[in-house]
């Protein structure tokens, strides 16, 4: 009997090990990965390449994600922007980066937006809930992580009012981040309201998942806008900071912008390509307005997912820190960078740009804070320099650079990220917002502590080994 198990685990290891080999889209290292994983882990590491290994939501999606975007492009080709605009809107030093953002899904930088930093969560909530109050047309909300906790309710309750006097709203959630709220009384309260109700990458049919997908392929965005002339764009999930499914880490320390301008609109089409795909509503059944801009910055969106190229957003980050001539910060609570952002920093740093990166000190995933820890020495060394957060779980995902150019939205500088979920953000030029976020950079390391080169040599050996047996496999987490 062992030995017909053996035999079996052995067919099983080769043939995932020539599916390996077999597929162009991995790099060295994750096939290096997935074959310490299939070896390491006799018949679970079958099973986790089985439920894991892939990074296909299905060629329909493909082909359905392909058509929604042909459409949009042939609808609203004026209110992408033009790819001309660049040369003309944005600084010549950072016009490689707005020109590759763009090459993800058409958004180019249309200019006279407007934008306000959000004080803190109550901040934006009270807002966020102001505004849907106020709006008079319709409302599109889409989040990944959707709680019935008192945020969550409050923006579901503003929905339902927004609703009973005729203003036509939509809300969608990701079939895993919200699988709570999806079962709740609260979203049938908002059905039975008039609110329209979709969920992004639902789970309501497990085993065909499994077989035809992966489980972890999700939405991951955070999406408002009100009336096509508000819309909020950053970290936080529709949940309190206090975040009651990983309280012990709490609080959830987010950054939120709320805009107009032009860039309301792109925001919209990002949402309704979402939603096209989730109910499979035509274009045309959507009221869709140019938002002409007044005095304002040049802005553009960003959206990837699984059914965009491979590697996108990776290189988008790498084309952005290449841009960098004086300072680059960025935050992130998850840190588990492809070779490509990783050399892109290191570089920068070597080149004279002042490089921080804040992550937070204790982080609700072990496994990537592990990941995370084995790059400090090679980032020390190039002179970077590294603040980890103590004032609860740092998950605010931003970029600044030169204080004149600013990322921010739901990416992390992880693998997930990069490959598996759809993220979207928000990439502008303007010295006024840029010096906002860089405050609030600035506030993160006020409430940080710094790491030394000298304090990762003084690591014990156990700990240096166990970083670096996580990394070992980061390709594939």
């Amino acid at each position: 009997m062992v030995s017909i198990l053996l035999i079996f685990h052995f067919c099983i290891v080769v043939a995932f090990t020539i599916r390996i080999l077999l597929r162009d889209d991995l790099f060295p290292p994750a096939r290096l990965a997935w074959f310490v994983v299939l070896i390491m882990v006799p018949y679970f590491g079958s099973v986790i390449y089985f439920l894991f290994g892939e990074i296909d939501i299905g060629h329909e999606a493909d082909k359905r994600h392909n058509r929604i975007f042909h459409q949009i492009r042939a609808r609203a080709a004026d209110m992408m922007g033009s790819p001309q605009t660049s040369d003309t809107l944005i600084d010549p030093k950072y016009r490689p980066a707005f020109r590759y953002a763009a090459s993800i899904n058409g958004f180019n930088p249309v200019d006279g937006n407007r934008a306000r930093l959000m004080a803190d969560a109550a901040d934006t909530n009270a807002s966020l809930i102001a505004d849907i109050d106020a709006a008079t047309e319709q409302v599109h909300v889409l989040y990944y992580i959707w709680l019935t906790d008192k945020t969550g309710t409050e923006v579901a309750e503003a929905l339902i009012r927004a609703a009973g006097r005729g203003v036509t709203c939509r809300a969608m959630a990701d079939g895993l981040g919200s699988r709570v709220m999806i079962k709740s009384k609260l979203w049938a309260r908002m059905k039975e309201a008039g609110v329209q109700i979709a969920v992004a990458l639902p789970l309501n049919n497990l085993p065909r998942t499994l077989l035809t997908s992966r489980v972890d392929l999700r939405n991951h965005r955070k999406i408002t806008v009100i009336d096509g002339r508000i819309t909020y764009c950053g970290s936080r999930n529709s949940a309190d900071p206090e975040f009651q499914v990983k309280a012990k880490y709490a609080p959830w320390v987010d950054i939120m912008l709320r805009f107009e301008g032009p860039i309301v609109t792109q925001n919209e089409l990002l949402f309704l390509s979402d939603w096209i795909a989730a109910t499979n509503e035509p274009l045309d059944r959507f009221s869709l307005k140019p938002n002409d801009g007044a005095e304002g910055f040049p802005a553009q969106v960003i959206g990837d997912g699984p059914t965009e190229r491979r590697g996108a957003t990776p290189q988008m980050f790498s084309s952005l820190i290449a841009c960098a001539q004086d300072t680059l910060t960025l935050s992130t609570p998850y840190f588990v960078p492809d070779a490509t952002v990783l050399e892109a920093l290191c570089a920068a740093a070597h080149r004279g740009v002042k490089v921080t990166l804040i992550f937070p000190r204790r982080n609700d995933s072990w496994i990537v804070a592990a990941a995370s820890r084995s790059y400090y020495r090679k980032l020390l060394t190039a002179g970077c320099r590294i603040f980890e957060y103590e004032g609860g779980l740092l998950h605010a995902k931003t970029l600044t650079m030169d204080g004149l150019v600013t990322l921010i939205g739901s990416s992390n500088l992880d693998l997930r990220s990069f490959d598996l979920n759809y993220e979207n953000n928000i990439l502008l030029q303007d010295a006024g917002v840029t010096q906002a976020v860089c405050d609030r950079q600035a506030s993160y390391v006020a409430r940080s502590e710094a790491v030394h080169l000298e304090h990762v040599h003084a690591w014990p050996v156990h700990m240096r080994i166990w970083n670096n047996a996580i990394a070992t496999i980061g390709p594939v987490l």
